[in-house]
């Protein structure tokens, strides 16, 4: 069980680095650091949206953007951290 858990805190934390990857970018491309037309920056920013999309789209839905600041990866990741904390508490482990 402890093999399983610790499997599900990984799937996790990769999900929120990949979050936090998908928020950079998406500054980046906004600014104009990094352009969209270079194709490995597509590909990646392609990628990173089609990965954290599907899960932040209810999210959007419910919580309103802020004058142009998209807060749901926040709360996504707030979540996912609330989730897999609560997983480490309350799922039995065997030590």
């Amino acid at each position: 069980m402890d093999s399983i858990l610790l499997l599900v805190s990984s799937v996790i934390s990769i999900f929120i680095w990949l979050l936090i990857a998908n928020a950079i970018l998406s500054w980046l491309v906004a600014f104009n650091v990094v352009n969209t037309s270079n194709q490995f920056v597509a590909s990646v920013g392609n990628f990173l949206y089609r990965i954290t999309e599907p899960p932040l789209r209810p999210i959007r839905k419910i919580i309103p953007s802020f004058g142009g600041l998209d807060v749901s990866p926040i709360v996504l990741i707030l979540l996912l951290i609330f989730l897999r904390n609560l997983m480490f508490e309350y799922l039995p482990t065997m030590v």
